[in-house]
């Protein structure tokens, strides 16, 4: 399974807060309170408003199409029409709540309901009334997760994409290389020369940008799958 398509920054390219609430007075202030960090928000006032916008915008966001830039969501528990959590749901089954957290604005009598979120993945809740400061440290904190999540997906993308331009020959070599084999046997199971061995091993490294066995391994640590996989042995 490769990796999902990020999408290249676009027209909207800034890092944006999603501000998901049926309550004009919240959204304005939570807008207010985000520019006063300056923060970009954008203001959604029904679930179904943030995934028409969202679909809009990324048409494809729930078949592994996802933003290329950072961005988290606040979202209220409780709505008119489609709420916070069955929201919450959909965005968590597409991969975009792991892209762009989200941090449930909750009122007492759903704390329970907010705290079994975020043991499902939302990044986490406030309490209404909530602390300006405290809110915004959390905003914060959930963008630098969006931005390193980004980062993370966009360098395991690049690997892949070097890892496509090795040979059949290359992965052979690279896949015994990894696995900590010598020239001098990793030319006997592929029956080839070791000069041709280090040859292949060579170019190895230079495709991967790496210098060692150690850091080839490390590289290709963490991707799903195995796309480096070695053929059989053949003459």
């Amino acid at each position: 399974m490769g990796l999902p398509t990020i999408v290249p920054m676009t027209a909207c390219s800034l890092e944006t807060v999603h501000i998901v609430d049926d309550d004009a007075s919240v959204r304005e202030g939570m807008a207010w309170l985000l520019r006063t960090r300056r923060l970009h928000s954008e203001c959604h006032d029904s679930a179904e408003a943030f995934l028409q916008a969202l679909t809009q915008r990324y048409p494809h966001w729930g078949q592994g199409q996802l933003p290329g830039h950072a961005g988290c969501v606040l979202l209220d528990v409780r709505m008119a029409g489609l709420s916070g959590l069955a929201l919450f749901d959909q965005l968590l089954a597409g991969g975009l709540a792991a892209a762009w957290p989200v941090i449930f604005l909750t009122g007492h009598a759903d704390v329970p309901t907010a705290v079994a979120s975020v043991k499902r993945g939302a990044f986490d809740f406030c309490e209404k009334p909530f602390s300006d400061n405290a809110l915004v440290d959390r905003i914060e904190q959930a963008l630098a997760l969006s931005r390193e999540q980004l980062q993370a997906r966009q360098a395991r993308d690049q690997l892949r994409q070097r890892l496509q331009e090795l040979t059949e020959r290359e992965r052979d070599v690279m896949q015994r290389v990894i696995e900590g084999l010598p020239n001098k046997l990793i030319a006997d199971q592929l029956q080839i020369s070791v000069r041709t061995v280090e040859v292949h091993r060579s170019r190895v490294f230079d495709k991967m940008n790496v210098k060692s066995a150690v850091e080839l391994a490390n590289c290709l640590r963490g991707l799903d799958g195995a796309p480096w996989a070695a053929s059989d042995p053949r003459p």
